[in-house]
């Protein structure tokens, strides 16, 4: 086996000298330019046996499934209607060959529409063989079920059995769109074509610490049948492909690039807090968005100057994060709502 890559990217809290985004350097990527499959960054997975979801397909490497051509990775569903198993499909994974730790991720895909059809872009924890799922997590870049004009992402984890939350975005995954995360070590963000549509906290209070701050492995797949999107029927069209045009990880430019925010730039009181929390140091207006613990935004309000008090007493008792922009520092900050 190739002797496996682990990048593990410094994603401190960072201030960007001069510049109001983030400049992402490619650490690593398929643009599906050859003829087949790049065995240097992809392995298959085989066999059926419902994969945890209840799932009708075979996995195979057939060239019937899967292809490489005209700088597209085609991953087709069919109904074969012979032997054990009626339905094939194909799986890809980049397990012991590329292994991140935080960073951009996004792929550049196409979805069929079908009764059935479950094409996924998702990462797992490469400790799998170790803890197992879903003490590993598993972080669903985009999920696409049956006939939906939509969308999903979402976090699967371990905190006193399996816990999962996530959120979906409206598009037409029959016409191709960017589909992306953003994985630092306290937040997951997802994108489509750019656009933010939600975010998960990582922390101690939902036990993802442990989930989500270790490398992880890159799958393509699609699906047929399962718990999830239900069955095929006689509308499903077969063969269905998912159209991959190339999948792309990046890291923060180099930390020279960057300075670390001091711990004392803002600062959030009382804490625990009752019915008004102050926000203080926020010298530039920006946008103070309170997220519960599963990384849901509650609470939305302007920070202006450098002394704002919000008024938190319609949240519930328990554990949150503030989180400060204003178009140049992102800064975040806990607090408990007593």
């Amino acid at each position: 086996m190739k002797k496996s890559i682990v990048i593990t990217v410094l994603m401190l809290a960072v201030t960007f000298k001069n510049q109001a985004q983030t400049t992402w350097e490619l650490i690593w990527s398929d643009e599906f330019s050859g003829s087949s499959l790049n065995t240097g960054n992809w392995s298959y997975e085989f066999g059926n046996g419902g994969w945890g979801n209840n799932e009708w397909q075979y996995y195979t490497n057939a060239s019937e499934n899967i292809e490489v051509s005209n700088g597209v990775l085609k991953i087709t569903a069919r109904h074969e209607g012979t032997g054990a198993t009626e339905y094939t499909s194909a799986r890809i994974i980049t397990k012991g060959l590329f292994e991140f730790e935080y960073g951009k991720v996004e792929a550049r895909m196409k979805l069929p529409l079908g009764q059935g059809l479950w094409p996924a872009f998702w990462t797992l924890g490469a400790n799998i063989d170790e803890v197992s799922w879903p003490e590993c997590g598993e972080i669903d870049i985009m999920e696409h079920v049956s006939n939906e004009y939509m969308t999903h992402g979402a976090v699967h984890w371990e905190n006193n059995g399996h816990s999962y939350t996530g959120n979906g975005v409206n598009t037409d995954p029959t016409q191709f769109h960017v589909y992306g995360i953003v994985w630092e070590d306290n937040m997951i963000r997802w994108y489509l074509d750019g656009v933010q549509f939600f975010q998960f906290s990582i922390q101690a209070a939902n036990n993802t610490d442990d989930a989500f701050r270790h490398p992880m492995f890159l799958l393509l797949n699609m699906a047929i049948g399962g718990n999830w999107p239900g069955y095929p029927d006689a509308t499903t069209p077969f063969p269905s492909s998912m159209l991959v045009d190339y999948v792309r990880v990046y890291q923060p430019a180099t930390i020279s690039d960057v300075e670390a925010i001091d711990a004392a730039v803002i600062d959030i009181y009382p804490n625990p807090a009752i019915s008004e929390l102050t926000i203080e140091g926020t010298e530039e207006t920006g946008e103070c968005s309170i997220l519960d613990a599963m990384g849901k935004q509650v609470q939305l309000v302007a920070c202006n100057g450098n002394k704002t008090r919000v008024d938190i007493s319609a949240l519930s008792n328990g554990n949150y994060t503030l989180e400060y922009t204003n178009g140049i520092q992102r800064i975040t900050r806990s607090f408990t709502k007593q």
